[in-house]
């Protein structure tokens, strides 16, 4: 049984224009131990599908009827989309499943201290004293390799540096062993030394809890080092998703050949860059069809009038194109 099982997840707004479709019929799992990559510009739904999950998202949000997101734990299985009350929804919100966002001064609030926070979320997701908790919040700062931990503990946010921040932020998000950890572009920010740094970190930890992590960010370099699956998005709905080697190696969707073009070639400088033609639509003007045809070097008519539907090119791997999957034969 997978650690989370997320089928048909259709997410809207209702704003003064009307419903707009932010998730659309997204679908993945995850088990234990096990690293999923999240990734797709700005714009492609990612963080709203990630909040989703922790039932995170606006109150104006409304889940399509048959969206379902459920978490497998070894005792007991929550129906996310159920949870109502705040204190059913302390299951899941640090508790079962903690996040880590992309800006750390964001998440700290700047007047209280970096332990006085940690020593707060633990008291209110475990039955332990205050005296515990504190030896606990050391002793997870000193694991992600924050030096003097015990002094750290007492500084505020803007005493640390930006490595320091992060790594703090990810001891918060650890304290309280969730079994599912997300990870909302945690490296965007960091110079790319302390990027790797933070990488190994992740790899440990997961070594360490055996959690399930969903990491999200727009890098495919980042998610080729980390991830043991990829899922690709673009504006709400999952269009490839797979196996990372198998993806990187033979991607069957356009738009993610797009991505992996569009980075630098380490090994060929003079080769430019070719980024991915237009803009994102506005999810206020969803295009029909494939979401992806208006910016799809690929796209025919019938791209523009159907939705396809997804195909396997492997074990594990599929893609939702018309195009790729006549061309190279869905198994």
């Amino acid at each position: 049984m997978s650690l989370l099982d997320v089928q048909h997840l259709t997410l809207q707004f209702r704003t003064d224009e009307g419903l707009v479709t932010a998730v659309e019929d997204v679908s993945f799992e995850l088990d234990a131990g096990e690293v999923l990559g999240l990734v797709g510009e700005s714009g492609s739904g990612k963080s709203v599908t990630a909040k989703a999950l922790m039932k995170l998202n606006p109150e104006n949000a409304v889940y399509a009827p048959d969206s379902r997101i459920e978490l497998n734990l070894q005792q007991r299985t929550i129906d996310v989309l159920s949870l109502k009350s705040g204190k059913d929804l302390q299951l899941i919100r640090g508790g079962a499943v903690s996040m880590i966002f992309q800006e750390p001064m964001a998440s700290f609030a700047p007047a209280i201290t970096i332990g006085d926070q940690m020593v707060e979320q633990l008291i209110l997701h475990k039955q332990i004293s205050k005296r515990e908790a504190r030896t606990i919040s050391i002793e997870m700062l000193d694991r992600v390799g924050i030096s003097d931990a015990a002094k750290r503990f007492d500084q505020y946010a803007f005493e640390l540096s930006g490595g320091m921040r992060q790594r703090a932020m990810i001891a918060m998000a650890l304290s309280t062993r969730p079994s599912l950890l997300i990870a909302d572009e945690p490296t965007t920010a960091l110079d790319v030394t302390i990027q790797a740094q933070v990488i190994d970190l992740m790899k440990d930890l997961i070594r360490e809890f055996g959690m399930g992590i969903i990491f999200i960010t727009h890098d495919l370099g980042v998610i080729a080092q980390t991830a043991d699956k990829v899922a690709v998005m673009y504006l709400g709905k999952l269009v490839e998703q797979g196996p990372v080697r198998e993806v990187i190696r033979h991607p069957a969707h356009p738009y993610t050949r797009g991505l992996l073009n569009a980075l630098p070639k380490l090994d060929d400088l003079d080769t430019p860059l070719q980024p991915i033609p237009g803009d994102i639509p506005s999810p206020l003007e969803r295009p029909s069809g494939c979401v992806f045809h208006t910016r799809c070097p690929l796209a025919e008519s019938r791209c523009r009038e159907s939705v396809p539907e997804y195909e396997s090119f492997g074990t594990g791997h599929k893609a939702a194109c018309f195009v790729t999957a006549e061309q190279r034969g869905a198994v």
